[in-house]
Parts: C-alpha cells; sequence; structure tokens
C-alpha cells in the first residue's frame, strides 16, 4: 500500500505503522476538520440510502407488493454496493481518485430522482440500483480518507465515521415519517438537495486529498513479524466474515421487516413504527461510536466477542416482548451488536495491510451484500411463515459469535 503523508504540512515523517501506514506526528494529531467532513457526509449518504427502507410500506400499498418483492428492492440496492465496493477498493489501492466520492454521490442524487418519479417496479428496481452504485463508490475510499487523518488513532477514526453513517440511517426512517409518508412518493425528490450538499462537501475533501496523492511514493509495507501468518490471517478473516454475516443480517432483518413486524403484532401505525425503528437505529449508531475507541484500548478481539455473543440473551428475548418491552430491547440490542463494526474492520484491515482499500471494500460491501440477500430470503420466508417467525430464527443469529475465540491475539502496535 503507498505511504501516505502527514494530515498537516508542517509535522515531520513518521514512520510506517504495523497497518502500513503513515500516521501523522503526535503533535499533529487527528485532522479534526477531515473527519467531521467525510462524517458528516458518511451521515447523508446514509440518510439516503435509509430512505428506501423507510419508504417500503408506501411502495407496497401503492404497487400491491409482497414481501418477496421488498426483499428484491433491498438485494438490488445492496447488492449493486456488495458487487462493486470490492473492486472499487483493490482499483484505489493502485490508483487513488480523489474526487471519485463526489463522482460517486452523483449517482445517489440521479437514483433518488428516479425513485421519486418511478411507477413501474422495474424503474424502482433500478433506482434503488443507482444509489447502491453510489454506495459502492464513497465506502472504499472514504474509509482511507478517514484513516490517513487518524492521526494513528484508526479505531477512533473508523467510529467517528461509523457514528455519521449510523446516525444518517437512524433518520431516514425520521424523515421518512415527517415527509414521505404526508406527501407521499414524489417527495422522495426533495433529499436530492442533500446528495448535492453531500457533492460540494466531498469536492472540498477531494481538494484536501489530492495533494497527499501526488506526494505519496510506492513504498513496501513492513509486516509485523508478531502479525500471524498468512494461513493463519486468511483463516481469521473467514472468521470476521461469518461474524460480520450473524450481526449485518440480524441488523438487516430489524431495518427491514421490523416496521411490518410492529404493524402486524401490536397494530401501531406506520408513523409510530417508524418511529420505533428510529430508537433502535439511533441506539446502534451510538454503539458503533464506542466500539472503535474501546478496541483502541482493550483490544479488538475482546470488544468483537462480547458485542455479538453479548447480544444473545436480548434477541432471544424480543419476540415475547410487548411495545414497550420491544423498544427497550432494541436499545440494548442496537447498542452491543453495533459496536462490533469497527472492530471488525480494523482488525482486517491490520490483517492485510497491504490490501488495504479492497479489505475495505470486501467487508463494507460485504455487510450491503449479506443485508440485501438476506432481506430476500428473510421476506420470502415471512410470505410463508409469517413476520414473528422470521424474528424467532434470526434471533440465534448472534450465537456466531463464539467463533471470534478463533481469531488471533494481535501485537499491541497495531492497536
Amino acid at each position: 500500500m503507498n505511504k501516505p503523508v502527514s494530515v498537516s504540512e508542517a509535522a515531520p515523517a513518521a514512520p510506517v505503522d504495523v497497518a502500513g501506514v503513515t500516521p501523522p506526528a503526535t503533535a499533529a494529531g487527528p485532522a479534526y476538520v477531515v473527519l467531521a467532513g467525510i462524517s458528516f457526509s458518511h451521515f447523508l449518504n446514509d440518510t439516503m440510502q435509509s430512505l428506501i427502507a423507510s419508504v417500503y410500506p408506501i411502495l407496497k400499498d401503492s404497487y400491491a407488493l409482497d414481501y418477496a418483492q421488498i426483499g428484491m428492492i433491498t438485494l438490488a440496492f445492496q447488492f449493486t454496493a456488495s458487487l462493486l465496493q470490492p473492486v472499487v477498493g483493490h482499483y484505489t489501492d493502485r490508483r487513488a481518485q480523489p474526487f471519485s466520492l463526489a463522482l460517486g454521490m452523483g449517482f445517489t442524487f440521479f437514483g433518488l430522482l428516479l425513485l421519486s418519479a418511478a411507477r413501474h417496479y422495474p424503474v424502482i428496481l433500478i433506482a434503488a440500483a443507482l444509489v447502491g452504485l453510489g454506495s459502492a463508490v464513497f465506502h472504499p475510499e472514504s474509509a482511507r480518507i478517514a484513516r490517513l487523518a487518524s492521526g494513528g488513532r484508526y479505531g477512533f477514526a473508523q467510529s467517528v465515521f461509523q457514528l455519521g453513517g449510523s446516525f444518517g440511517t437512524s433518520m431516514g426512517p425520521v424523515l421518512a415519517a415527517l415527509i414521505v409518508v404526508p406527501f407521499g412518493q414524489p417527495s422522495i425528490a426533495w433529499f436530492s438537495s442533500i446528495a448535492f450538499l453531500a457533492i460540494v462537501i466531498l469536492w472540498r475533501i477531494g481538494l484536501w486529498y489530492r495533494p497527499q496523492i501526488g506526494a505519496r511514493k510506492p513504498a513496501a509495507v513492513d509486516r509485523h513479524p508478531d502479525l500471524p501468518d498468512f494461513r493463519r490471517a486468511r483463516i481469521a478473516l473467514v472468521v470476521l466474515v461469518a461474524l460480520l454475516f450473524s450481526k449485518q443480517l440480524y441488523v438487516s432483518s430489524l431495518s427491514s421487516y421490523y416496521i411490518f413486524y410492529l404493524i402486524e403484532k401490536f397494530e401501531v401505525s406506520t408513523q409510530t413504527a417508524q418511529l420505533y425503528l428510529f430508537i433502535f437505529l439511533a441506539a446502534n449508531a451510538v454503539g458503533a461510536f464506542f466500539g472503535g475507541p474501546l478496541g483502541d484500548r482493550f483490544g479488538r478481539k475482546h470488544v468483537i466477542w462480547f458485542s455479538i455473543l453479548g447480544a444473545l440473551p436480548f434477541t432471544l428475548a424480543l419476540p415475547y416482548a410487548g411495545l414497550v418491552g420491544s423498544a427497550v430491547l432494541t436499545v440494548f440490542i442496537g447498542l452491543i451488536i453495533s459496536s462490533a463494526t469497527s472492530s471488525i474492520i480494523v482488525f482486517a484491515q491490520e490483517l492485510m495491510p497491504h490490501r488495504f482499500g479492497m479489505i475495505s471494500g470486501v467487508f463494507f460491501g460485504f455487510a450491503f451484500g449479506i443485508g440485501g440477500l438476506g432481506a430476500a430470503v428473510l421476506g420470502k420466508l415471512a410470505d410463508n411463515s409469517g413476520i414473528a417467525f422470521v424474528y424467532q430464527l434470526c434471533a440465534f443469529l448472534p450465537a456466531l459469535g463464539l467463533l471470534a475465540v478463533l481469531l488471533p491475539k494481535m501485537p499491541r502496535q497495531s492497536r
């Protein structure tokens, strides 16, 4: 992986760390303005993405869709991102593109406009795929920029980056309840203004990023002698993928069908159900923020172990709780299970420091892909067996957290 310069022009050069990235000098610390900008852009990006799931009840009623067709919309959106993110990450490992983020946000801009005007199911699928394409371009390179601006605090930077995305995801249901439900599908076009704002911010970040790319020289990555060998690293990557599978599939079951579950079981209104979904997604955002710094402090393996397996008692209780109890349980589930995200991604990046962009793309892309594929499968299952059965089955997914025992011990310098 290429060696970036310090985020401060006045800062002296620093040695290469075990992840193959040159951190800024300690005096300079993280580039907070850049971190804030990339996190806010992540907030805007994921706010627009979450609108798709939030308007499912409107689309279901307007076009007489079944749960399987709803799942296919999620699949069209997330599979596009899943397929292309590793490709984008691999390409930018070799040739970084400072303005690719602004370009990718343009796909989201046009996808929202198309979704607001769509009158046929295939057009809805195309619009969802365009928004997914924007996500595929955004995530790998923005994760690289967050690491460049980290000042060596990689878990913290990843959590700040994830915080923006998680809060953006949580805002989708609220905005849908306040705007899209009262004003209908055409009001989705109003959110294209958010995409335009994100394009402006990402263009400015690209101006900061461009001179750093020009100053980078090809350099061999010095592999820390205490890192696991390549065989163990590959096994660890498979374990991390399985852990991300259990986490993301469960989160997908809530974000895609929790509204329908509440409406069917407790007979609440669509707007009320969207606010309950917001509670879960907001807790998800808070947990994602604290997970990274805790991984820096106590070790990522410990955080991963606790965050996935620790959610199991609460997921098992959810299908049998009342309305208020469901809200309380989803808060605990969101706080605990989302704290693994930053630690899983940084752990994988440290295992393969010479493939930073590709690893970021694979894990972000896998998360989207599993969410989309899982939503489609769970939608079909809900049509056949009922939405309540889906949550009884998904409750056991966090048990896969036991696989964390297979993760290797990492050298302390990499944390």
